[in-house]
């Protein structure tokens, strides 16, 4: 069943939870779940929708990065739902084994509540018939001993295992930072 409304309205609800001061961040996701419904996960809401993303951390504290081809920035692994992805983190774990051959029985899933969301803007892209728009990346956490990656060529050009401080995003960074120092 592909992720409905009701999915991220209680997936934001359980984040700002634990992150009550980004209430404010968040409150334009608000407005366009309310505006698109179940539409929310169509890549083709323009106004924007929601994607989903991995931060996979090893034992020694460094976090897979990947350097997305379109984008031509170092981003967390992730992309897209798609009508198969039940749940956002099921997204987040289907996306991180596409972009990087880590499987999901290779990792651990820490927690149901993404550990970052993050609104920001993706630029037009006239070769696919798209204006700017937002993504709403719902960032999850995972832990894995594996690290050997393959790439999928088409989405990233490299990939590093960075330590969480290295991060530029913040709040990402402090919160990775605070679980990679947790055993």
């Amino acid at each position: 069943m592909p992720i409905t409304a009701q999915h991220v309205s209680d997936t934001v609800a359980a984040y700002l939870a634990d992150h009550p001061d980004e209430e404010d961040a968040l409150s334009v996701l608000d407005k366009v779940i309310e505006e698109a419904g179940d539409a929310i996960a169509s890549r083709k809401t323009f106004r924007g929708h929601v994607t989903a993303g991995a931060a996979l951390v090893r034992p020694d504290g460094r976090v897979l990065t990947i350097e997305h081809r379109a984008l031509r920035k170092w981003l967390l692994p992730g992309g897209h739902v798609e009508d198969s992805d039940s749940t956002l983190r099921d997204a987040a774990l289907r996306e991180l084994a596409e972009e990087t051959g880590i499987s999901s029985d290779q990792v651990e899933p820490i927690g149901d509540v993404p550990l970052h969301i993050d609104v920001h803007s993706i630029p037009m892209n006239e070769a696919k018939g798209e204006p700017e728009h937002l993504h709403f990346d719902f960032r999850f956490l995972f832990r894995t001993t594996a690290d050997a990656v393959e790439l999928q060529e088409e989405e990233a050009t490299a990939y590093s295992w960075q330590y969480a401080d290295m991060l530029t995003a913040s709040p990402l960074r402090s919160r990775v930072t605070a679980a990679a120092a947790r055993p």
